[in-house]
Parts: structure tokens; C-alpha cells; sequence
């Protein structure tokens, strides 16, 4: 996962007091906005539960007011500090951090848990709608949705949910829902034109035949693929795309899968067209990734077009670079230039940097992410999915109980529920379930950072593929 807290906001409480709230950003997408303190209290709990030695160091406290550089100084290392927790597992998977960006999402948003009827679609846009709590996590959103359509809960880790965006029948996959997050707040937040959408959460197509002999799970995985055939996501030739609509017609859907999982980016996730820098600056590319690769189609000199692959394990490492420019509209929002950086190793001793610039290159680190996680699980012998801090339950014997402390100084206790159809998060019933007052903000940016050019500060770097082993090189 990809955090960063890009900007600040300078907000007032209910008494008229200012105070800096630092805005953290997950995959690319505004989440929350906290205080210091709510991050300090953060580590100092996940310093009770891990010990000291396994968080990077937390910015100290100050005791007088910050200075606008100093507060640019605070927001760097606890960008730091966030992004390097982050790359734990164990942390990052556990209820104290995951608990923690819940409960701030649903106080940033300034809601009350109340019972919601969210719709969410399947891909071949069918509506499926279930009823929910507001600020249910997205493994218990998940889980509706598998006991609506009726998936047998022992499936649902070979699916997730998607935030989509929509314009006509041209769809662009904005990123995927992690359980640290309300379904609901993220699309209330994402805005008009998103929706929720149920794709296979996996990247090998062999794991496909699991879904084979259960009804449900096989129809999710046929009009996926009827879908990505649709929008020339996966190539067919013509002789294949007539023995696919003869499948269609029959209505033989294990045989139409079985049949398209052997087509070229089966399984695939293509991007929108970008540009990137090889084999020269400014190359226009359409970048698909899935089957351990990045195969990118370059368009070349006259209307050429070279396809290029870029194996998952000849990837040493990557980062995302995030350049901030000036203010749009004069409203406080910036323009952002995202790149995606990784050194790929073309032959035996010569390593060189490929650099994507592209709107998506988040969601293709996450990608790359996903695909070295999930290499590495199968190389373990592992049989199924597995997703750190996403759809698996809570572990048995966790301690019973941590705080979340809100904005304005004050907390709350929250459960831990051992019961393995709960999100194992649940506020304490003696609680005011009232809506708390919203912060009203008087700035939405750092007008200082607004301005500045490309910044190592805003850069992410991951190590991910390391222990992959020589072999593959």
C-alpha cells in the first residue's frame, strides 16, 4: 500500500481554535485527516503491542506553537513514519492501525453509524444492494454481498471490491478497497460517476479453478470475463471469438472460461494510455499487468507498435514520485504529475530505470505490489488468496479492547470481538452514538508546499522484491 500526507489543513474546532490536521492519503485517495496527537496516541499504542524496536522513530512534541516550517517539517517525518510502519505486515494488518484509519475516515467524514442500503454491481452491471451499517469495514461489506448473491463465505477471499470510475460503457479501475475503510464513506467521498464493483481479487488464473464447480462463483468469474473481452482488455482471435459466442449462446459458462483464460491479458488489468521513457522519452504506452509481468505496447514511429515485457522477477525495486505544481482555480487544490520509477535488469549485468507517467502509477505499484505478494505466498505453498490486513479474520486471543482519541482530545474504547462474523472493530455501546460537530476547515491546502517542484519527500520507495531469489534473474 502506498501512504503519503501530501498537505495540511488548518481547521477550527467548535471553541474557534485553529489547529493543523495532516491529510493522509491511501492508494492514491484522500482518507482522513488527523491531528499530532491522534498519531502520537496511534504509536504509542502500537509501541504497547510491538515494542519500540519494531516502529521507526515518531516526531517529538513540541512545546510552543509550531512555525510554518516547522509544521512542513513535522508533516515530512510523519509521512515517514507512517509510510515505513506501513511496510510491516503485521502492523499494517493489524486492528490497532486498521482501527485507527476507520474510525478517522468516519470522524473526518463527520457521520454517525446508521443502517444504509449500498448498491454495488457485479461486471456484468448487475445491481445487488444490501444492507449495511455506514461505517461497516470492507471485509463485512463484502461479506453481504457474498451472502446476498449467495457465494459460499469459504469463496469470497478469490473476490473483492473495486471503486470504479463510470462514464458510459468506458469504466477505469480506480483502485481496490482495503478493510481499513468504510465501502460506503469511500464512495460518498469519491464522488458522482463511482460506484462499487466485485472483481477477482487475484492475479494467477490458475487459482480460476477454484471457482469452476460453485454456481455463483462461476458466474462472477464468466461476466468478469465477458467484460474485460468486451472492452479489447483481453485479445481473442477471430476463430476463438466464435467458438466463445457459441459457448455464450449455449450458455456454457465453465467452458467459456476454461476457453478464455488461455487468451492473451486473461486475468490482465489494463491502464489507461500513458507515456513513459523507454526505449525513449515521451513514448506513448498501454500498459496491462498481470501473468508476473508489465507488458507494455509502445507506439513507435510510423503507427509501429512494439510490445514489450517486463517480468515481475527481473524487477529489483520501484517508487512513486509525486511532483505538486501550482494551484488549480485558486481554490487550494494542485495538479500532481505521478510517476512510477523501477529498475528492471535487462540483462546479466546491466540494470537500468524505466519511468511510467501516468495517473494510475499508484494503482500500478499496488499491482506490482500484489503480484510480489502473491508470488511469494505461492512460493510458500500456499492453495488460495491471501490478502495481509484485507479479508482474513481476526486472530483468536487478541487483546480485548484499544482507544481511537478523537480530534477534540476526547476517546473512546473500542472491542475487539473475537466472533468471526464481526470485523473484529466495534465501538463501545456505552458511547454517545450522537453525530460529533464537524471541524470546520480554513484552508484545504499548505499554500507553501503548492508551489514546490518534485520532492524526494513525496517519494515512496519499496523494496518488495527482495528474497525473491536469483533464479528468475
Amino acid at each position: 500500500m502506498h501512504f503519503s500526507i501530501p498537505d495540511t489543513q488548518e481547521l477550527k474546532d467548535e471553541n474557534g481554535s485553529s489547529y493543523v490536521a495532516y491529510n493522509i492519503h491511501v492508494n492514491g485517495a484522500f482518507h482522513c485527516s488527523v491531528r499530532y496527537k491522534q498519531l502520537h496516541n496511534l504509536h504509542e499504542q502500537l509501541k504497547k503491542e510491538f515494542g519500540s524496536a519494531a516502529l521507526p522513530p515518531f516526531p517529538p512534541k513540541k512545546l510552543l506553537p509550531l512555525t510554518p516550517s516547522q509544521t512542513e517539517e513535522r508533516r515530512c517525518f510523519l509521512e515517514k513514519y507512517i509510510q515505513l510502519a506501513s511496510q510491516d505486515v503485521r502492523i499494517c494488518s493489524d486492528e490497532v492501525f486498521t482501527g485507527f484509519l476507520l474510525s478517522a475516515q468516519q470522524e473526518t467524514q463527520g457521520v454517525s453509524p446508521q443502517q444504509v442500503d449500498l448498491d454495488v454491481f457485479l461486471m456484468s452491471w448487475q445491481k445487488v444492494t444490501v444492507r449495511v451499517c455506514s461505517t461497516d469495514p470492507t471485509r463485512l461489506v463484502t461479506e453481504a454481498v457474498a451472502r446476498t448473491i449467495g457465494l459460499p463465505l469459504d469463496l469470497v477471499c478469490y473476490f473483492a471490491l473495486f471503486l470504479v470510475k463510470k462514464a458510459d460503457t468506458d469504466i477505469t479501475i480506480q483502485r481496490r478497497l482495503e478493510n481499513f475503510e468504510a465501502p460506503h464513506l469511500s464512495l460518498a467521498s469519491a464522488g458522482p460517476g463511482h460506484c462499487l464493483v466485485v472483481r477477482k481479487s487475484y492475479w494467477d488464473s490458475g487459482w480460476d479453478r477454484a471457482l469452476l464447480d460453485d454456481r455463483v462463483a462461476l458466474n462472477l468469474g464468466y461476466v468478469q470475463a465477458l467484460s474485460d473481452l468486451d472492452r479489447g482488455w483481453v485479445l481473442a482471435p477471430k476463430e476463438t471469438q466464435r467458438q466463445l459466442a457459441a459457448l455464450q449462446a449455449k450458455g456454457s459458462k465453465r467452458e467459456y472460461l476454461q476457453l478464455a483464460c488461455t487468451l492473451k491479458y486473461y486475468g490482465y488489468l489494463q491502464f489507461a494510455p500513458c507515456h513513459c521513457d523507454y526505449p525513449q522519452p515521451d513514448t506513448r504506452v498501454l500498459i496491462s499487468a498481470g501473468g508476473r509481468e508489465l507488458n507494455f505496447r509502445l507506439a513507435l514511429a510510423q503507427d509501429q507498435v512494439k510490445e514489450v515485457s517486463f517480468r515481475v522477477t527481473r524487477i529489483r525495486c520501484w517508487r512513486i514520485t509525486t511532483a505538486v505544481g501550482e494551484e488549480v482555480n485558486g481554490e487550494g487544490h494542485t495538479q500532481q504529475r505521478l510517476e512510477l520509477s523501477f529498475e528492471y535488469l535487462m540483462s546479466k549485468n546491466k540494470l537500468q530505470w524505466v519511468t511510467v507517467v501516468s495517473s494510475q502509477a499508484i494503482l500500478l505499484s499496488v499491482c506490482l505490489q500484489g503480484m510480489v505478494g502473491e508470488l511469494l505466498l505461492k512460493k510458500q505453498g500456499a492453495s488460495r488468496p491471501g490478502h495481509p490486513g484485507g479479508l482474513s479474520h481476526p486472530k483468536a486471543g487478541r487483546r480485548g479492547s484499544w482507544s481511537f482519541l478523537r480530534r477534540d482530545g476526547s476517546g473512546y474504547q473500542i472491542s475487539v470481538s473475537r466472533s468471526a462474523s464481526s470485523d473484529g472493530i466495534v465501538q463501545d455501546a456505552r458511547e454517545d452514538s450522537k453525530p460529533r460537530p464537524r471541524d470546520f476547515p480554513k484552508r484545504l491546502t499548505d499554500g507553501k508546499r503548492g508551489t514546490s517542484l518534485t520532492s524526494p519527500k513525496a517519494t515512496m520507495e519499496n523494496d518488495a522484491f527482495e528474497g525473491i531469489g536469483d533464479d528468475d534473474l
